[in-house]
């Protein structure tokens, strides 16, 4: 009924058309127009099906035009919170339409943050504001349609495990690549022909600019269509992970008193934290910045060495576990793992 409720108020040329629906006892069902080609996941991530440069820029256009409609000419401002590839349907000419409001809310344009109990979507393309405890505003599907041109960039998602060292989370590359002034090794990695080397670039820095971390650096979805088209110039965006880059488990923070107590910590945990396929599914996974090790944590892996091997390997096990459940998009895995992380980082503080 949530979906019928949101879907079935709002007209617009990139957003699914709603037919009618079924509610009784033993069936519930939804039935849209018929897209003839799918979700645009198929073509993004199986090689048999292709999509073109151009077309792909068409889809992404097209979707942000969907995403302004449904955040700033609606009666009622509609966060959709879970944009992502297979969200997104293609007619029979590859126009987008954005579909699946089953977690969508309504609000007023009057209120500007909006209280959640708990996050909201599929991981790996969350805004960081929504794992937190504070209200979220519309820019978090921002950051989703950040996350989602940085697929349509490179054809492939942003983790692939497959992948070794900082290449295997490939927004955090992109980025490397970008403050590196290495845009063409970019665009080449990404199969991009050099005749949509503007296009392309275009694409990389509002994504960019999409997943900031803090909500209020993010463009609105109408100057995100204008900056797509070209109609308007783009702002150097700013390092989106530096919170995340800046906290790699800093076993220096802790003071020079607890030399011997940092010196275990790092032997113990520095090695499965700084190999690039850990700390990268932390970051796409948690979108979190890292706390630093404080003293009582220090102190009490110190004085206890068995709970600090247990503890390692459950911080191991639950990383992988996490990363698997954000690929197969398992909410329930996911979120549980999370927390067992989470418990992991703080325990300290109540020893």
């Amino acid at each position: 009924m949530a979906e019928v409720g949101t879907i079935g108020k709002v007209h617009h040329f990139n957003l699914v058309q709603l037919y009618g629906f079924c509610i009784e006892q033993d069936l519930r069902a939804l039935v849209y127009e018929y897209m003839a080609n799918g979700s645009l996941d198929r073509y993004l991530f199986h090689e048999k099906k292709t999509i073109g440069f151009e077309k792909l820029y068409e889809i992404a256009v097209g979707t942000a035009r969907g995403i302004s409609y449904l955040h700033e000419d609606c009666k009622q401002r509609i966060i959709h919170y879970d944009i992502k590839p297979g969200d997104i349907l293609l007619d029979r000419n590859f126009n987008p339409k954005i579909a699946d409001f089953g977690l969508a809310k309504l609000c007023n344009r009057d209120n500007t943050r909006i209280a959640m109990t708990g996050g909201r979507g599929t991981p790996g393309y969350a805004a960081p504001e929504l794992w937190m405890p504070f209200p979220v505003t519309h820019k978090c599907d921002v950051y989703r349609f950040g996350m989602l041109l940085f697929e349509i960039m490179g054809r492939r998602r942003n983790l692939d495990i497959n992948l070794h060292g900082s290449e295997d989370w490939f927004p955090v590359w992109v980025w490397k690549r970008y403050d590196a002034g290495e845009q063409g090794e970019l665009i080449m990695a990404c199969g991009i022909e050099k005749r949509y080397k503007d296009m392309a670039e275009r694409k990389v820095m509002v994504a960019l600019l999409c997943v900031q971390f803090r909500p209020e650096l993010r463009p609105i979805m109408s100057d995100v269509v204008k900056m797509l088209e070209g109609s308007v110039e783009i702002s150097k965006p700013l390092n989106p992970f530096q919170h995340i880059m800046d906290a790699i488990f800093p076993c220096h923070s802790i003071e020079a008193s607890q030399t011997d107590a940092s010196t275990s910590i790092n032997s113990s945990f520095s090695a499965m934290v700084t190999k690039g396929i850990v700390y990268d599914a932390l970051m796409m996974t948690l979108n979190w910045p890292l706390p630093t090790v404080n003293k009582k944590t220090a102190y009490f892996l110190k004085s206890f060495p068995v709970f600090r091997k247990v503890l390692k390997h459950i911080f191991i096990l639950s990383l992988k576990i996490t990363m698997i459940a954000s690929r197969l998009e398992s909410r329930f895995v996911f979120y549980y793992c999370r927390s067992v992380i989470f418990l992991i980082y703080f325990v300290g503080d109540n020893v």
